[in-house]
């Protein structure tokens, strides 16, 4: 498997994109979620995309279908305990048909009714982890967003996450750490640090408080 996409949990609306398009990334298209209760705002590099996650509709993210996603429990309420992030990975090739982790089916009435996504079996103080078996690196939906930005950055490189508990990592935790180019370790803070197109230039810039991310580039 590899990753797809990174989301992070907002305000309504996503003010703190401003504050990536002020650093110098370009935005894509946005997104509305029926039935699952959430909205995004979203930022594509050329092997995957930031997304800023928020809860639209509490009704619909507490509904007996996307109850059991902890949606609505990440997106809520401010809890220092639950990881406001989610990792979506993808097939790393034609011949992964299987998750790579145990898992369960969610169907969100916004998929065809024959898709699904396979969500990992983890505490909500880990972040969510997800596989969905019909992405591909080249997703011809995404073929006409802006991939080029004015800070320069093309790919994602490697990705660090930190997760502020002691408890032993899921099954899938550890699958995701095994991977190459990503990392999760416990920290006293929730935080993902992103690097793109592998640190050459030697740079950092740190987005907190305003949203638990860093960029190195």
């Amino acid at each position: 498997m590899e990753l797809d996409h990174i989301f992070i949990c907002t305000k309504k609306g996503a003010p703190e994109a401003e504050l990536l398009k002020a650093f110098g990334l370009s935005e894509g298209s946005k997104n509305i979620h029926p039935g699952q209760g959430t909205a995004n705002r979203r930022f594509f590099f050329h092997n995957s995309m930031l997304e800023l996650l928020w809860l639209e509709s509490p009704d619909e993210a507490q509904s007996e279908l996307t109850k059991p996603t902890g949606l609505f429990e990440r997106l809520s309420l401010p809890d220092d305990n639950i990881s406001p992030f989610g990792f979506c990975f993808r097939p790393g090739d034609k011949t992964e048909t299987a998750t790579p982790f145990p898992a369960w089916k969610y169907s969100p009435v916004f998929f065809p009714a024959s898709l699904a996504v396979d969500v990992g079996n983890a505490p909500l103080e880990e972040p969510m982890w997800f596989f969905i078996s019909f992405l591909s690196k080249k997703n011809p939906a995404e073929m006409t967003e802006p991939l080029d930005h004015d800070i320069g950055f093309k790919e994602l490189t490697n990705v660090t996450v930190s997760i502020a508990n002691s408890t032993a990592f899921s099954v899938a935790a550890d699958k995701a750490n095994n991977l190459e180019g990503f990392n999760v370790k416990r920290d006293g803070a929730h935080l993902v640090e992103l690097e793109f197109d592998g640190g050459m230039r030697g740079e950092v810039h740190d987005f907190r408080p305003t949203l638990p991310l860093l960029f190195r580039w």
